[in-house]
């Protein structure tokens, strides 16, 4: 697990004014990484650090830039287009830069004049994944969402007896992963209509959201070689948001007997940003199950995991319209959950993907499935809001949504807080329904 230290002393202030402001995702104590270019221009791909309502141009440091050791070393890995080369050095490099970078933007540092000119404004900037993803793996870790989603689907059998031993997981489509702002289209797949005898293929009419955090995967591992769960945060780099976009009325009919596939590899997005573990050392806390549950099986069960394998987040949902926008009325949030209501940590996630000697590597990206809390109004996805479509949401605007209709855009938001720390953010990863090809 990581520590906590200098960096996450919350009086830091930051010489980046914008950084001070109660409230700010991205202050002091945060400093994720992200990958940019001024919005509408020719320049390199490069990464980021968020400070306030500005990007820091790691390409940018100048004279200020570490000259050697392992914090010169991690700023070399972020010249490039990708977030993989410094993923891949480990958490030593990681944590060397980050207490470099917190030096350089604290309000005393003597850089402060010459490092203004290596802001960008966020709002100039136009973003890119932040790593090549090779692959990507969405699990299950919601037993609150796998039960609600089970008595839909399964209502003589909600939670399969497998799901308290078996981290659940399907492997996804890495080539369809946007960053916020990602435009989705409607998808055409099969659908079963109700006491028909055969399916018709047409677009979906059940699109759904799904509230989800990601991890994104730092040093990798060889093919063969599982990594023990006391070591499985090493090779964690950080968290995104993550929207899975999903086609219920697809999902139904061909999820049995090899589960999720066309309904979900059309779309999943992801926000800029990556809070890395470190950032997070305030925000942990026990991980816990219920007395009556089986304890793990002894690969994912370890002193570390049940002293600080939860993390506080709180997430949230928000949907705006068409309407909305044309009324210039706000965003309404659907749903609030929190990760540490999650069945299963980060760490059992790496630890059981690579017991079977599964190799990952640099940016792979880990999907936590939807997170949603014990109460109906934590719920992660509009199929649970709705009871798969039988009580429809009524929005401020007037509007009744049982699922996405063309035109939603949907808002995936993220934070920590805990007395004595500062607060810090995630951004946001939104995305935007088209109407089908």
């Amino acid at each position: 697990m990581r520590q906590i230290d200098e960096t996450h002393d919350p009086q830091l202030a930051s010489w980046v004014e914008s950084a001070n402001r109660p409230g700010c995702d991205f202050p002091l104590q945060n400093l994720p990484f992200a990958v940019f270019r001024r919005a509408g221009s020719r320049e390199p791909l490069r990464c980021g650090v968020g400070i306030g309502e500005a990007i820091l141009d790691l390409t940018a440091l100048g004279p200020a830039a570490p000259r050697e050791g392992a914090a010169a070393e991690a700023l070399a890995a972020c010249a490039a287009p990708a977030l993989n080369a410094l993923m891949a050095l480990g958490p030593q490099a990681w944590q060397a830069l980050r207490r470099g970078l917190s030096r350089l933007l604290r309000a005393d540092s003597p850089h402060a004049r010459a490092l203004a000119a290596a802001l960008v404004p966020q709002a100039q900037a136009e973003f890119a994944l932040p790593a090549r993803i090779g692959d990507y793996t969405d699990f299950y870790t919601s037993i609150h969402h796998a039960t609600a989603v089970g008595r839909l689907f399964r209502p003589d059998q909600p939670l399969l007896p497998n799901y308290k031993w078996v981290p659940i997981a399907y492997h996804g489509r890495a080539s369809s992963i946007g960053v916020s702002g990602q435009r989705v289209r409607r998808p055409h797949g099969q659908l079963m209509p109700r006491g028909a005898d055969s399916p018709r293929l047409a677009p979906s009419e059940r699109l759904d959201y799904e509230l989800e955090l990601g991890v994104l995967i730092g040093p990798g591992n060889a093919l063969g070689e599982p990594i023990p769960i006391e070591r499985a945060e090493e090779h964690v780099f950080g968290l995104c948001l993550l929207n899975d976009w999903s086609a219920r009325d697809v999902q139904a009919w061909e999820y049995q007997p090899l589960g999720p596939f066309l309904a979900k590899n059309f779309a999943t997005t992801v926000s800029p940003w990556v809070v890395t573990l470190e950032a997070l050392a305030p925000y942990r806390a026990p991980w816990r199950r219920a007395e009556h549950d089986p304890a793990p099986l002894p690969y994912l069960d370890c002193a570390a995991l049940r002293a600080a394998g939860a993390i506080e987040i709180a997430l949230e949902v928000a949907l705006e319209t068409a309407l909305m926008r044309e009324r210039a009325l706000a965003p309404e949030r659907l749903a609030q959950a929190d990760f540490r209501d999650s069945y299963w940590s980060i760490a059992q996630m790496v630890a059981h993907h690579t017991v079977n000697g599964c190799n990952l590597a640099p940016g792979d990206l880990l999907g936590t499935g939807t997170q949603s809390g014990p109460a109906p109004q934590q719920a992660g996805s509009l199929l649970e809001l709705t009871a798969g479509g039988s009580r429809p949401l009524t929005l401020k605007s007037g509007e009744q949504r049982r699922f996405l209709a063309d035109g939603d855009r949907v808002i995936l938001r993220a934070w920590c807080e805990r007395a004595g720390f500062a607060r810090i953010g995630f951004g946001e990863a939104a995305g935007t329904v088209w109407p089908a090809a």
